[in-house]
This record gives C-alpha cells, sequence and structure tokens, in this order.
C-alpha cells in the first residue's frame, strides 16, 4: 500500500452507500446549471471586464470570450465524463482517487480548499466594492479609505 494506490469505482459507490455518508440527491437539471453557471461566471466578471476591455482589449474581448465559453465547455464535457464514469461526490479530488492515485487526489483536495478560499477573497473584494459604490451614491456615505478595496 503506497502513496499511489487507487480506490476501485465500486468501492467509492460502497463507501457512499452507508447510512452515515450518504447524501441526498435533491438537485435537479436546472438546479445544476444554474450552480454551474454561477460557479464558472463569477464575480470577476464584472469587475475587471469593463476596465481591461476598455484600456487594453478593445473588440477583441469579444474573441477572449469566445474562447474562454469553448474552454469552458470542453471542461464541462470532462466533468460530465468524470460524473458517469465515477457517480459518487467528491468532484475532482473522488476522479483523481480513482484514477491517477491517493498522492495526486491529497494534492488536488488541499488545491480545490485553496481555489475556494482565493476564489471567496476574490469575491468579497468585487462585492465590497458593489458596497461601497452604492453606499456613496444613493446615501453620500464613504466608507473610510482603509475599508474598502480599491481598484
Amino acid at each position: 500500500m503506497g502513496i499511489m494506490r487507487t480506490k476501485s469505482i465500486e468501492q467509492s459507490i460502497r463507501d457512499t452507500e452507508e447510512p452515515e455518508f450518504e447524501l441526498r440527491k435533491a438537485l435537479g437539471p436546472i438546479d445544476l446549471i444554474v450552480f454551474g453557471i454561477g460557479v464558472i461566471i463569477g464575480t470577476g466578471i464584472f469587475v475587471l471586464t469593463g476596465v481591461a476591455a476598455a484600456n487594453f482589449a478593445g473588440p477583441a474581448i469579444s474573441l477572449s470570450f469566445v474562447f474562454s465559453g469553448i474552454a469552458c465547455a470542453l471542461a464541462a464535457l470532462c466533468y460530465a465524463e468524470f460524473a458517469s464514469t465515477v457517480p459518487v461526490a467528491g468532484s475532482a479530488y473522488t476522479f483523481s482517487y480513482a484514477s491517477i492515485g491517493e498522492f495526486f487526489a491529497w494534492i488536488i483536495g488541499w488545491d480545490l480548499i485553496l481555489e475556494f478560499t482565493v476564489g471567496a477573497a476574490t469575491v468579497s473584494v468585487g462585492w465590497s466594492q458593489y458596497f461601497n459604490r452604492i453606499l456613496e451614491t444613493f446615501f453620500g456615505v464613504s466608507l473610510p479609505r482603509p475599508l474598502p478595496a480599491r481598484s
């Protein structure tokens, strides 16, 4: 038993069938589509896209969106293939555990934690800018300079 051991798909399914680890499947197709779009878009598209288009890209920003959309569609197809092959919860961690081993699954699990942490920080910076702008525009109140994130 080394760090490169894998878990079979059958074992992964058996592990999730135990009552204390079983997840209720309550999301339908529309829920999953909306959730996926929300994860893909995030806040960054609203925070930096206009600035980048105005200052650097110009009309080529539309090509960037096309290429990004193609890359997102291919990533979605990869996840769909993984999910149909290993039909258990766990996302990239479970997929990598079943295919390339425990060590890489551990790295990917920690990578996901870091990704969500950085993503949450980025979203909070974007929303703090929105909130500060709303306070300034509608209420004439401005937060002290160190508090809001400025771009």
